[in-house]
């Protein structure tokens, strides 16, 4: 029973990086605007907050200095795609290449850092019942603020004004537009907190999840995250639950090869990707259902 309730405590921390970035790119897609730079966010927050976290021996900085750093490249990217119309698709996988070979370049010299030790975290008293404790109330708190931030983001989107505004921006620019608000500005903001929110994923992943540095390491969980959005039909709770999904099985490879299951350690890497493509073919036989939910404007430029 122990071994499971480490496997459920692992899997709450490899959800916790597919869920940041996937909240983060469902921010994006509300406002009408698809990002398929995540990966390279996530590269360069990794590197930055990594970075940080060995020069100031604090955690919580390393996640500011991630952020800001998707916040950044975030913001380039946006100020293409929303004000000089390049092409989003291309512009993306743009930003994933440069974030690939800009981490590689920067994080030369950090490849043999150790971090300072981290301390153990644990609820009071929860965290002390058998099982269940070590499964569900011993977790770095970032695994509860992403909890936290679903249900934030529920209420921003669905039962505040502003959210409201966000949502009609991703639905019909144009009608947002002929009422007065900012489209475009509305729409940086909104790749802006995405970004932010990618390069928290990726901060938490070289500092806690893994806490060291590696060139590549974020290994195509970006595309995970953006897999996520549309397996979640764009709601936040939904995405939260996809990405434990996910993260379990990025877990379950790990604990089939320890129980000696004679299977290609190969096709076990694979598994979280087979899941996506099957998991994305699977919900894409319903067209209707993709249609209701899906912003109209997702991928539309808008000019006026």
């Amino acid at each position: 029973m122990e071994a499971y309730a480490l496997l459920i405590a692992a899997t709450l921390n490899a959800g916790t990086v597919l869920a940041i970035a996937a909240l983060g790119l469902l921010i994006n897609e509300k406002a009408g605007v698809v990002n398929l730079g995540a990966e390279g966010m996530m590269l360069c927050a990794a590197i930055a907050g990594f970075a940080t976290v060995v020069h100031t021996g604090n955690v919580w900085v390393g996640f500011l200095a991630g952020m800001a750093a998707g916040a950044f490249l975030a913001a380039l990217f946006g100020g293409l795609v929303i004000w000089l119309g390049t092409n989003q698709y291309a512009t993306g996988l743009a930003l994933t290449l440069f974030g690939t070979g800009f981490s590689a370049f920067a994080g030369i010299k950090y490849v043999q850092e150790k971090l300072p030790e981290q301390t153990q975290h644990s609820i009071p008293f929860l965290g002390d019942i058998p099982l269940v404790g070590q499964a569900l109330f011993r977790h770095h708190p970032m695994v509860y603020i992403t909890i936290g931030l679903v249900f934030g983001l529920i209420w921003f989107l669905y039962r505040t004004r502003a959210g409201l505004v966000l949502r009609s921006v991703g639905e019909s620019p144009e009608s947002a537009h002929a009422l007065g608000y900012p489209v475009r500005r509305i729409r940086l903001w909104a790749v802006m907190a995405g970004g932010a929110l990618c390069g928290l994923a990726g901060a938490y992943l070289s500092t806690i999840y893994t806490p060291l540095w590696v060139e590549g390491m974020v290994s195509g969980k970006g595309w995970i995250a953006l897999a996520l959005t549309t397996f979640a039909t764009w709601r936040p709770a939904r995405v939260l639950l996809g990405a434990y999904l996910f993260g379990g099985f990025t877990l379950l490879q790990l604990h089939l090869q320890g129980a000696g299951v004679e299977i290609p350690s190969q096709f076990l890497s694979m598994m979280p990707y087979i899941v996506t493509i099957v998991v994305l073919v699977l919900i894409s036989r319903n067209s209707a259902f993709i249609r209701v939910n899906m912003p109209a404007s997702l991928g539309k430029p808008f000019s006026t």
